[in-house]
């Protein structure tokens, strides 16, 4: 009785009503994934019918606040600042996922004749480039011995668990400031990049994401004015 179609789908509704869209959905899909173990998708019973949840974007940090994070992370003790400071320059300087962030090690960093930072993702052959405002911290790590992770360096596993959030649990910022989000530090590169106007092909490109689904992030993108729009519009003089 507990595994019908009927009763899962009524858990995930009633029951899960504090968890995130998606994880409802993971939880149904294990559900489904134990009835369809103990075989009773063989008595002939019709498929279910799917259950989508809507994507949820993390909302970007505004320029005051990660004007303000960069300011805490700067006066950080020890390691604490170059985590910090590293975690934003991968995650909001080069708009990096959590995975990703996790991935990178000093010898994934290269640094170009004109002083940009373009950072080898293991696994992606994407172009990624740093934002200028965050190479210097790149640009020191690239210049440390050895082949350590960026972030977290004296971690010896890619896979270190609860890597960020033991992090954040222990390093909270002062100020009312917002905790430190990888997702958010990324959504917040990625409206930067729309806000600069710069070609949805080449941010999608970069974020390793389709160009509609860039369109997810349109909402946090301010209006441009009248006098820019007009310029853009008009386009160059011959």
């Amino acid at each position: 009785m507990w595994l019908r179609h009927e009763t899962i789908d009524a858990f995930v509704l009633t029951g899960c009503t504090d968890l995130a869209p998606s994880s409802a959905q993971t939880y149904r899909s294990w559900l489904r994934h134990m009835r369809a173990t103990l075989a009773w998708l063989e008595r002939g019973e019709q498929a279910p019918p799917p259950m989508k949840a809507p994507k949820k974007v993390s909302p970007p940090y505004s320029p005051a606040q990660l004007s303000h994070l960069r300011g805490w992370a700067e006066h950080l003790p020890g390691q604490a600042r170059g985590d910090a400071l590293a975690l934003m320059a991968l995650a909001f300087g080069c708009g990096l996922t959590s995975g990703e962030v996790a991935a990178v090690r000093t010898g994934h960093l290269r640094r170009l004749d004109s002083g940009a930072i373009v950072v080898t993702v293991p696994g992606t052959q994407r172009l990624i480039v740093c934002r200028v405002a965050w190479e210097d911290i790149l640009a020191h790590a690239a210049d440390q011995p050895g082949d350590a992770f960026v972030f977290r360096p004296g971690r010896a596993s890619r896979h270190a668990k609860n890597l960020f959030s033991s992090w954040t649990a222990r390093h909270t910022p002062t100020g009312a400031l917002p905790t430190l989000s990888v997702r958010r530090l990324r959504s917040s590169w990625i409206v930067e990049l729309l806000s600069a106007r710069i070609d949805v092909g080449v941010v999608a490109a970069a974020a390793g994401m389709s160009a509609s689904a860039l369109a997810r992030y349109q909402h946090f993108v301010p209006a441009l004015d009248e006098l820019t729009a007009v310029a853009l519009l008009r386009g160059r003089d011959r």
